[in-house]
């Protein structure tokens, strides 16, 4: 008869959705890998973001939103034309893509916030992914698995791992720690 034992400690971890479970154990290491993750997609979209930011013509979206997806297949072409063709939308798609590059790679970097700077992060990637949109080679492309790192990077709490959210959930508020006293902090910090 088999039996079914759950492992609890150091580098083990749980999941049940429905009644369907998983269980892991990372290796010792494993922390550094994720913390090269956060770093490496922290650099790559603070540098980004940087670029646009300084560059010598100010950023435009217009553009890669009216043609980028009409010219591929895109099953999305009709949201990228309206983005495209909305005022108000490719002003803020103007600030929001080189801006929001810069928070989402300092978040990172820091290891503050990071749950949220990856959510967003994952959020624009999905955006290039079907912006970008080609099958040509399959569906999966570099915004997609970019997308899936920052979800990673997320799910392992990588702003534990040498970075400020470690700090900031321990901070005492009424002698209570901050991820204690609003445990939904959690879904932000990590």
């Amino acid at each position: 008869m088999a039996t079914n034992t759950t492992q609890t400690g150091p580098n083990v971890f749980q999941s049940t959705i429905g009644s369907f479970t998983v269980t892991g154990k990372a290796h010792s290491l494993s922390a550094w890998f994720v913390l090269a993750l956060r770093l490496m997609m922290g650099y790559a979209f603070l540098y980004s973001g940087i670029t646009k930011v300084l560059a010598a013509e100010p950023f435009s979206a217009g553009g890669y939103l009216t043609h980028s997806a009409a010219a591929n297949g895109n099953p999305l072409a009709g949201v990228f034309a309206w983005m495209g063709s909305t005022p108000w939308f490719v002003e803020f798609a103007n600030v929001a893509v080189p801006w929001g590059e810069v928070l989402i790679g300092l978040g990172l970097i820091v290891g503050a916030a990071v749950r949220l700077a990856a959510f967003f992060g994952a959020l624009m990637m999905l955006m290039f992914y079907f912006g970008n949109w080609s099958i040509e080679h399959g569906v999966i492309n570099g915004d997609f698995a970019y997308m899936l790192v920052f979800l990673a990077v997320a799910a392992f709490g990588a702003g534990r791992i040498l970075g400020l959210d470690a700090y900031i959930e321990q901070y005492k508020i009424d002698g209570q720690a901050l991820i204690e006293k609003y445990p939904k902090l959690d879904y932000v910090l990590g």
